[in-house]
Parts: C-alpha cells; structure tokens; sequence
C-alpha cells in the first residue's frame, strides 16, 4: 500500500554497481539523489521529491539494493562500502556527472561512503539522522539504543521482524521517533516490501554485514560541503553530538536541528524541506 500520490509516479529502472536498480523520480535540473534506511523505502522521500522538484531540481529515490523492486544480490552483499560503490555508481548511470547526495540511516552511511571515495561525484553531502560514522562511540548506553543491530544479525531475524504483521517494524518506528504518531500507512510501503521473504533477508543483511572495523569508505575526510539534519528528540544522537565529528570534514560542515527523532524528513517534512532547499540554495550557488 503506498499514498494515492506515490502510486501515479512510474518505477523506473538502471543497471549500477552490476545490479538492477528501480527509482522514482521528479523534477528537472541538478540531480539530488536520495538515499533511504531501514525501515523504509523510496516511498519514505514522497513529501521530499517534489519539493526538489518545484525547486529545479531532479530529485531521484532508488529502492536500494534488496529492497524491491530493486534487484536482491545474488552475492548477499550489503558492506557499507559496496552501498557507497552503488550510490557512486547511480549518478552515472542517471547521467550525472555529480549530484547532490542526501542520505538517510543506511543511506547516510552511503552517502557519508561515496562523498569519501568519489567526491568528484558529490555536489554536496546532506545527512539525516546519523553522525559520521568514525565518530560514533561503542558506549555501553548507545549499545543498548542500538540493540536492534544485534536482533537483526540473528539467523531467525527475518521470522521475528515479520510476526504480528511486522509488529517489530512499527516498534523500531516508535522507539526511534517517540514523539510521531504515526498512521499505519506509513509503514506500510515497506512492510509490503519485507512480505517478500527475499527482501527482508536482505534488509537483515545490512546489519549482518557489520564488521568489528570502521568500513574503508568511510575513514576518509569528507572533502565536500556537507550539511548533517539532526532530530531535537532523536534517542539515539543528541544534535550537540554532532558537533564533535566536525573534524571529519574539511569543505564546511553545519549541524541543523528539526523537530522529531530519527525520521525526522518524514515526521515534519515541510520543515524538513524548507531548510533543505535553503541550505542547496547556499552551497549551490552557480547551477
């Protein structure tokens, strides 16, 4: 089930990184491509894409790999640094030279990858909700915060996530975003992705491809404006934190607070957009 909106847009499809990979897409002019997490989908950016679009820009949400009706890798693979090869590699294959990269959870942690190994490809780096990675301490209360990257390595993570029709789906949803009372469609775009037995292993995938390092695509300096959305009553990063991975940039970096927790683009997207196209407004003066 998906918004009477999304359903009009067409799926489209191109081949990245050796995969197949389905988008939507709005607007033209400069590419901003947009990167989604887990729970969530391309559908999660639908109050974000035509925003861009008014703005002048095309705005692009692919369905990352696993999540359908992209393709599910026949090599299981879903390192960190292959997501950051497949975002590098979408600009190209939609046709861009470089694009504004904006990523969300998993997408952040793409986005943070690709801005790292091909800045040449990023306009700018605009992240949500996840600080860079290196600069993320293993404390024991973060741990605790983060204790669904343990749930959701174990081999039955696929049979918990789905009971109760997804109950588990919804309850990340609240812990993450305590203070958004959330209708039930808007978990249902991904929940219809994860009945597919194929694609919820994949989404366990990610969090099964977790190393004890920090991945390669991401221990570089960011060379690239970037701009980091942080969420007032996200539980899991308070937005002072943010500033402490300020030494991993070198090309400007701004913390932004917004209302909401981790799914802030999604809780108060007109907020959201607003400060978005202001801050594009800024870094891409000369388009």
């Amino acid at each position: 089930m998906v918004s009477g909106y999304a359903a009009s847009l067409m799926i489209e499809r191109v081949r990245a990184n050796g995969l197949e990979f389905a988008y939507l897409a709005e607007g033209k002019g400069p590419l901003v491509l947009l990167l989604h997490g887990f729970p969530d989908s391309a559908y999660g950016w639908d109050k974000t894409r035509p925003a861009l679009a008014a703005a002048g820009f095309r705005a692009v949400s692919p369905f990352l790999r696993g999540y359908a009706p992209t393709a599910v890798p026949s090599d299981g693979d879903y390192r960190v640094d292959t997501l950051a090869r497949d975002a590098g590699a979408l600009i190209t294959a939609l046709g861009a030279e470089r694009a504004v990269v904006v990523g969300h959870d998993w997408g952040a942690s793409a986005a943070y990858g690709v801005a790292s190994l091909s800045p040449e490809r990023v306009r700018a780096l605009v992240t949500l909700a996840i600080p860079h990675p290196a600069s993320i301490p293993r404390t024991p209360l973060l741990l605790w915060k983060a204790r669904h990257f343990i749930a959701l390595r174990r081999k039955d993570a696929a049979a918990m996530a789905s009971a109760n029709d997804f109950a588990y789906i919804d309850e990340l949803v609240r812990r993450w975003s305590p203070a958004w009372k959330f209708p039930p469609e808007e978990t249902a775009p991904v929940k219809k992705i994860f009945a597919d037995p194929a694609c919820l292993e994949a989404a366990c995938g990610y969090y099964r491809a977790i190393g004890l390092t920090v991945p390669q695509s991401v221990r570089g300096r960011i060379r690239v404006p970037t701009v980091m959305f942080a969420g007032a009553t996200d539980p899991f990063f308070k937005p002072d934190f943010y500033e402490r991975a300020r030494r991993h940039f070198t090309a400007g970096y701004e913390v932004v607070t917004l209302p909401g927790g981790h799914f802030l683009h999604r809780e108060h997207p007109d907020e959201f957009n607003a400060a978005l196209l202001r801050r594009l407004g800024t870094l891409g003066a000369g388009w």
